[in-house]
């Protein structure tokens, strides 16, 4: 009898462990995704949208939701509640302005697992994730600092917040690195995506002698813009040499699909828990599109010298010493910024023409 008894206790303390594993195994992943943009608009939630299909290869994966054009702010709490409801069991909000209405929803539906991009808030059910796009942006401003001959290059940028400054900033100091000469022009458009916005801050920028643009923006419309120019352009988000055949360099672009599939893949697994992820080119988050041919093939060498000396660590695109433009440093010599620092970037580097509106 005693044998039976403790036979039957151990499976009292064996199978809960046995379900718990079947359950992991068997869960399937239902995910859901808001975006501000179309996925049609070759930009930022294009590249949001390739990141989605690819994690959707993995089995346990369903075909996911996805609501385009959702306004930021607390319109967008309805929104993302409508996904829960339905029964999705991992939400992506993929735009700065989602940030506290994503809060706002978790806190309701602790069972569901939220991830916000560029965010810098988080819960118990609640991650953030973003990208170091600062380090192909400034490969990208080596390529435009050799690639000018006015020493004017224009730079087409959406909102004055850090993700968007550092972007500037790093280009910048690409640019600076070849061409001490040249200066990077800033145009605000104060959106994300309006073509028609986006169209006239290029040929602004055209109009007062820059010879290559970039660009912080989700339409292709400042590539559009070279191109009928005649000007060069760098690109961002994807890759949209499409849009500009003659007039594109470069762009650094977004690849979303591995940290998709690692964040669903730890949500089946009941590992996931709150996390800050910020990854750069050493984990292929974010890469510069191939160069063009129109590019001198020596310049295409030191590029992808910098870039594999920014995925050993043994470059860091704001390794100082770095001034802001008031020739003030803010990056002492023999030093780099912390990631606090870097996420909270509210200066512009010497070589930057323009202001940041408050």
């Amino acid at each position: 009898m005693k044998r039976f008894a403790l036979l039957a206790l151990a499976l009292l303390l064996v199978l809960p462990q046995f379900a718990a594993a079947a359950d992991a195994s068997d869960k399937q992943i239902k995910t859901g995704f808001i975006y501000d943009g179309p996925v049609g608009d070759a930009g930022w939630t294009y590249a949001h949208g390739e990141g989605r299909k690819q994690m959707e290869t993995l089995t346990f994966v369903e075909p996911s939701t996805y609501i385009e054009s959702v306004p930021e702010g607390a319109e967008s709490a309805r929104i993302i509640t409508g996904l829960v409801r339905k029964g999705h069991n991992l939400v992506f909000t993929t735009s700065f302005g989602y940030m506290d209405a994503t809060l706002e929803v978790a806190k309701r539906y602790k069972d569901v697992v939220f991830m916000h991009c560029s965010g810098y808030k988080s819960a118990e059910n609640v991650g953030n994730y973003f990208g170091r796009m600062y380090e192909p942006r400034y490969l990208s401003g080596i390529v435009a600092g050799k690639m000018t001959k006015t020493n004017v290059i224009g730079y087409v940028a959406a909102f004055p917040i850090p993700e968007v400054i550092r972007g500037i900033n790093a280009f910048t100091l690409g640019v600076q690195s070849v061409n001490p000469k040249a200066e990077v022009r800033v145009v605000w458009t104060q959106t994300w995506f309006d073509p028609g916005i986006e169209r006239d801050a290029a040929d602004s920028l055209l109009d007062v002698g820059a010879d290559v643009l970039a660009m912080h923006q989700d339409a292709p419309a400042t590539m559009q813009a070279a191109e009928a120019r005649g000007a060069y352009v760098i690109g961002y988000n994807s890759d949209m040499r499409s849009f500009a055949p003659n007039a594109f360099l470069t762009a650094p672009v977004w690849n979303w699909g591995p940290l998709y599939s690692k964040v669903a893949q730890e949500v089946k697994d009941g590992t996931w828990k709150s996390e800050s992820i910020w990854w750069g080119m050493k984990q292929d988050l974010v890469q510069l599109a191939p160069i063009s041919a129109k590019v001198p093939a020596d310049v295409q060498q030191l590029v992808q010298q910098k870039a594999d000396a920014i995925k050993s660590g043994s470059l860091h695109p704001f390794a100082g010493p770095v001034k802001d433009q008031d020739g003030k440093v803010q990056v002492a010599a023999g030093n780099t910024p912390s990631d606090g620092d870097l996420l909270g970037m509210s200066y512009f580097v010497e070589g930057v023409q323009g202001t940041i509106p408050k």
